[in-house]
């Protein structure tokens, strides 16, 4: 299983020009690949291969005069941009033919200077390295230095890649690739024989099957006075000019500030979900339905999917349990304690009397408990094995909390 640890960096003036050379040359090499390729699907002929395209795109172009600062930069860098052009293109035709799971996959585009988000891979073979001891030195990158690394945790063993990313804030980031055991993450992880079901909304972001409450941070909402007002100074400034920048990046560093709480909440809570329990069993919530109501704001700022995707990894990982129920299940609609159906109700009634056995429910306890029975979870508890199941690995993450250490994996 592979997993991400990202650190913060902090490049001085002249590392951050070399950086921004090298985001530019790999951003110039993946959109020549594009363009080599559209070029060959409107002239009817094959596509070039990957040998083809670095042997023109970057060993001949280094030798023109339209494209000789490309040897400025690293040459893993280039080649890695070349890499990911040809994965994108795979994934493109994986999705066409139906063999990619998912939404369907668009045609690569170009890139463009202005994107918010920067990045370039250095492997292995590019002889980057940690100065210093693991954890206090500094990330010595190829034609750009040593970069001072702010190390929040320490890396458990030696990673394979490192990826260089600036986001929309203007801030830098050392991604780096490790590979891990999933044995022997779990047999860190202490047994245990509960089980839970969860229930997520918006009045409180979680509701567990014993009880438990989980307000809802709503990052968003409590921003939202100040994001406005970032974005009104931007509307004011001038298109093209200095002001208007520095406005932009005022606006980018307050959104991602709600990001990075928000992300924040979810690595905590799902860690701890994780730690507690051997089972979990949560609704299959349709959000891209739920974004196109009312409700869109509010929605988007808990986060649902991001938090479940957390659950997912992170279950594989310590050897837990994940067990997601259809979404169609009448969970709202039905007495825990005797079975029946009591039928739709709207979103504003939080407690109901069953009809048939005259139980007074709390809308989302009893919904979370339907959620635990409805995955098998609860008779699991009571004698059986709870076993992981086969679920996907995630590795978008950045800055979770793993177990018990402390280290962060994403």
């Amino acid at each position: 299983m592979q997993l991400r640890y990202a650190y913060r960096l902090y490049p001085d003036t002249v590392q951050q020009a070399a950086l921004a050379r090298a985001f530019g040359c790999a951003r110039v090499v993946f959109n020549d690949a594009v363009r080599a390729r559209e070029d060959a699907r409107r002239a009817g002929q094959r596509f070039p291969t990957a040998g083809e395209l670095s042997r023109k795109l970057i060993t001949e172009a280094k030798r023109t005069a339209g494209r000789s600062w490309l040897g400025e930069v690293s040459a893993v860098v280039l080649q890695q941009s070349l890499r990911d052009a040809e994965a994108a293109y795979k994934n493109f035709f994986a999705s066409l033919n139906g063999s990619r799971k998912g939404p369907r996959l668009r045609a690569p585009r170009y890139k463009s200077r202005k994107d918010g988000r920067q990045s370039i891979r250095f492997t292995a073979n590019a002889r980057w390295s940690i100065t210093g001891s693991t954890g206090q030195g500094r990330l010595s990158l190829p034609k750009i230095g040593a970069v001072k690394v702010k190390w929040s945790r320490p890396l458990p063993v030696t990673p394979s890649s490192v990826t260089v990313v600036r986001d929309a804030a203007g801030r830098f980031f050392a991604s780096f690739v490790i590979d891990t055991d999933p044995a022997a993450d779990a047999a860190r992880m202490p047994q245990t024989d509960r089980t839970v079901g969860i229930d997520l909304g918006l009045t409180h972001f979680a509701v567990l099957s014993d009880g438990t409450k989980i307000d809802s941070p709503r990052f968003l909402r409590r921003a939202e006075k100040k994001l406005k007002k970032a974005q009104r100074e931007l509307s004011r400034k001038q298109k093209g000019s200095k002001n208007r920048a520095k406005a932009r990046l005022q606006v980018a560093r307050a959104h991602a500030k709600v990001t990075d709480a928000r992300r924040e909440f979810h690595h905590q809570l799902s860690t701890q979900l994780i730690a507690e329990n051997q089972g979990i069993a949560v609704e299959d919530l349709s959000v891209t339905g739920l974004a196109r109501t009312r409700l869109a704001k509010s929605v988007h700022d808990a986060g649902w999917s991001s938090f479940i995707s957390m659950l997912a990894y992170k279950a594989e990982r310590y050897g837990r349990t994940l067990v997601k129920i259809g979404r169609f299940e009448p969970t709202s609609q039905t007495c825990h304690a005797c079975g029946t159906v009591d039928g739709p109700k709207p979103l504003n009634v939080r407690e109901w009397t069953c009809p048939a056995c005259g139980t007074v429910h709390d809308r989302d306890h009893n919904a979370a408990i339907n959620i635990e029975t409805a995955a098998g979870l609860a008779v699991s508890a009571c004698g059986a094995p709870v076993r992981p199941g086969a679920i996907p690995a995630q590795r978008e993450e950045t800055g979770s909390h793993g177990f018990p250490t402390g280290d962060r994996a994403a």
